[in-house]
């Protein structure tokens, strides 16, 4: 009897263990199931307000914007700490006062901005303001991830197990940064920012059953013959409305294969004419990039025909100067020649010097002339023009004197 009561014990405390232990691992369960579930759904969402703007705007009138912020509401509050208050009490918070802490360090953020507001007053309302704010200056992907990197804020906020503390964090983060393509238009009064009741997310546009293609008759065929082959009242002789009901079946098939079929025909269309207005721009964009090309060429060529004739210019320039420069020291030589000589010899020395001057006044800018200039700066012309200024143009005193026709009467 004691064993026997020592063995029941010690199973009930056995089972209670595992009771505890599966009590566990339901509730791991369900908060992974809970984090998985919205994150997926906020996917969905994402990628519907994207196919939404590409056809209209989006603003606080569009259901696909109302549910993508109910959904990002509760996946910012999943599993919020309460603020404690003087009593030990916990009373509830609101995830602006988290953002509020953690959004601190962007730059150019809107917090102060969403504090300051008039016709805001409830925690819930600034959050939610704050959310159409991000969107509309195209930063929310970026207040997200810095909220996220100050880890040490969001333990103080939140309770283990939230989606922001766990690995479904970066993915969020991640899908938040392709609505930065769409442009979005809120008004900060409307009655979306109404603080009094709680989110709710519309999961119906993200359930959609596919029938099988192997199924013959639609759903409701199929739930009507189940409710009546369940009735008391059926018989073997009602076997002729089934093969009626086949026959529909077929017919409401066709139909809407129909039905697709011309909405797929639309829908190539609108590829096909989009494809050809591409095309268009493609083209376009081509012809303006050659034409562009075709620019620079012409400008670069023309830019280095212009330094070609300025290095020829400057060339040209250069030679001119260095002949004006040697006719200056030519000149320089004959003057000074000519001081040594005698008084009576100053009228021959000044003819010589009105050649020189004639020569430079009517010189023209050739290369010829350059040459020339050039060729006269040269030691051995200077040696030569010195032994014909010494020998042959200039006579001795004493011959001059002993000629007969200087000779006193």
């Amino acid at each position: 009897m004691a064993s026997r009561s020592l063995g029941g014990l010690s199973g009930s405390r056995s089972g209670g263990g595992g009771g505890g232990g599966g009590k566990k691992s339901l509730s791991a369960r369900n908060a992974a199931v809970e984090r998985r579930n919205l994150i997926t759904v906020c996917r969905f969402s994402v990628k519907t307000l994207i196919d939404r703007s590409c056809f209209e705007t989006i603003d606080d009138s569009s259901p696909e914007f109302n549910n993508f912020a109910a959904i990002l509401e509760q996946i910012l509050s999943h599993r919020l700490k309460g603020q404690v208050t003087w009593f030990g009490y916990e009373s509830p918070r609101s995830f602006w006062d988290y953002i509020r802490v953690a959004c601190r360090k962007v730059s150019q953020n809107c917090i102060c901005s969403i504090e300051n507001m008039e016709n805001v007053s409830s925690s819930r309302a600034k959050g939610r303001a704050w959310i159409r704010v991000a969107l509309m200056e195209k930063h929310l992907s970026e207040y997200i991830s810095t909220a996220l990197r100050d880890f040490k804020t969001t333990r103080r906020f939140y309770e283990d197990g939230a989606i922001v503390l766990g690995e479904e964090a970066n993915m969020l983060a991640g899908m938040l940064l392709g609505l930065n393509a769409i442009d979005f238009s809120f008004c900060l009064k409307g009655e979306g920012l109404d603080g009094n009741f709680p989110a709710v997310i519309d999961y119906t546009p993200y359930l959609k059953f596919t029938q099988s293609s192997d199924s013959i008759s639609s759903d409701e065929e199929e739930l009507r013959t189940l409710g009546s082959s369940g009735s008391e009242s059926s018989t073997p002789e009602n076997v002729g409305p089934p093969f009626i009901m086949d026959e529909n079946s077929w017919f409401n098939k066709c139909k809407r294969v129909k039905q697709k079929y011309q909405l797929t025909l639309e829908q190539k269309g609108y590829l096909e004419e989009l494809l050809r207005l591409r095309e268009n721009q493609l083209s376009e964009s081509v012809s303006q990039n050659k034409i562009l090309l075709q620019r620079i060429e012409d400008s670069d060529l023309a830019h280095k025909l212009e330094k070609e004739q300025l290095e020829y210019i400057i060339v040209e320039l250069q030679d001119q100067l260095k002949s004006y420069q040697s006719l200056d020291q030519l000149s320089a030589e004959v003057s000074l020649s000519q001081t040594s000589l005698d008084p009576g010899q100053s009228q021959e020395g000044d003819g010589k010097q009105d050649t020189l001057n004639l020569i430079s006044e009517g010189k023209e800018d050739t290369p010829s002339l350059l040459g020339l200039c050039g060729s006269l700066t040269s030691v051995a012309s200077y040696k030569s023009l010195t032994s014909l200024k010494s020998n042959d143009y200039l006579a001795s005193p004493t011959t001059e004197m002993t000629s007969p026709g200087l000779t006193p009467s």
